[in-house]
């Protein structure tokens, strides 16, 4: 499979008064043509800063310290403002997490979704609306073209939602960042904007890179997983490597907070214990070791390499160590 996109040790920090943040730290993964993986962690881990970092869009005080972006070829990090609007909207899209200040009030959902279609696509105005309409019926808007006149604030937060992604699509990218995609949605809405995802994938061939807290929708959705701690890679995969053989102490929690639905009677859900530690003061060993069940000293020392599980399979833990004893996920 050709990638799409390549990532490699990438590093993004948010200079402050306060001090340096390091948001995202040395992580490098690839996007097939045509293949969906999924970002997963808490909050604070780092996922939506890598999304930024791709797209070109971090806001101030954040930069790339370090590594390579390329997509279809062309590297990104040193690309000129001007010749990165030309890549996104029409190769790369992406639906930003919050509907709320991503649409701007003071123009009506319709010019929104017309804009890309217009500068990218050279539609005229006609065609761009005609477009929009079929864009915005897509995503499940009845009465597209009444709802194409009127402004953000006149939706609800579940149907801005369906507007971003409307625009995102609306070029038929090469590449879609999706950065929590269905938030405000109801269930009904959910499946169907994943049916939508999962019909790019095939029919057009989208690559999609999928950000979220849900680990259901991944697994339905995505053929390999990242699971981001702290800034930086915990363990990655294939879903069938990561979500039925996790060799992460992390990634153990976050598969034993998911509600089991199959359960004979109800189960009570397991937090993990503890914070995120302070990107400001990243620790110098791993940084998931102040909340882990079997944190040893090493893991206070030293950070663990990325040891390989499999072909694609990794984690960094120093369990994983010849040396290291053996446990038991769960115990």
């Amino acid at each position: 499979m050709n990638n799409i996109l390549e990532v490699k040790n990438l590093s993004t920090s948010f200079f402050t008064h306060a001090g340096e943040i390091k948001a995202v730290r040395d992580i490098s993964f690839n996007v097939g043509a045509g293949e969906a993986i999924g970002i997963v962690g808490e909050s604070g881990s780092g996922k939506s800063v890598t999304a930024l970092s791709i797209m070109n869009l971090l806001p101030y005080p954040g930069r790339i310290i370090r590594g390579s972006v390329c997509f279809a070829g062309t590297e990104l990090t040193n690309l000129k403002e001007r010749k990165m609007q030309l890549v996104r909207g029409n190769e790369m899209g992406m639906i930003f997490q919050d509907p709320m200040t991503s649409l701007n009030p003071v123009y009506t959902v319709g010019n929104q979704i017309m804009e890309p279609l217009i500068r990218h696509q050279k539609l005229n105005r006609g065609e761009a609306r005609n477009k929009a309409i079929e864009m915005l019926s897509l995503v499940g808007i009845p009465g597209p073209e009444n709802r194409l006149n009127l402004y953000p604030h006149e939706f609800s937060g579940g149907m801005r939602q369906r507007v971003m992604i409307a625009m995102a699509l609306c070029c038929k990218p090469k590449l879609l960042i999706a950065d929590e995609p269905t938030t405000a949605l109801d269930v009904t809405i959910q499946a169907q904007i994943i049916e939508l995802l999962k019909d790019l994938e095939v029919n057009i061939n989208t690559s999609i890179i999928l950000i979220t807290h849900d680990l259901g929708v991944v697994a339905e959705l995505c053929n390999r997983v990242i699971v981001m701690y702290a800034g930086s890679v915990a363990e990655k995969g294939t879903t069938r490597d990561v979500f039925y053989n996790p060799r992460h102490p992390y990634t153990w929690g976050l598969l034993k907070s998911i509600p089991n639905a199959n359960a004979e009677q109800k189960e009570r859900l397991i937090p993990i214990d503890g914070q995120p530690p302070d990107l400001m003061h990243t620790p110098a060993g791993c940084p998931f070791c102040p909340r882990c069940a079997y944190a040893m000293q090493i893991c206070a020392e030293d950070q663990p390499p990325l040891y390989r599980l499999g072909e694609q399979h990794r984690a960094a833990c120093w369990l994983l160590h010849p040396s290291a004893p053996r446990v038991e996920r769960g115990r």
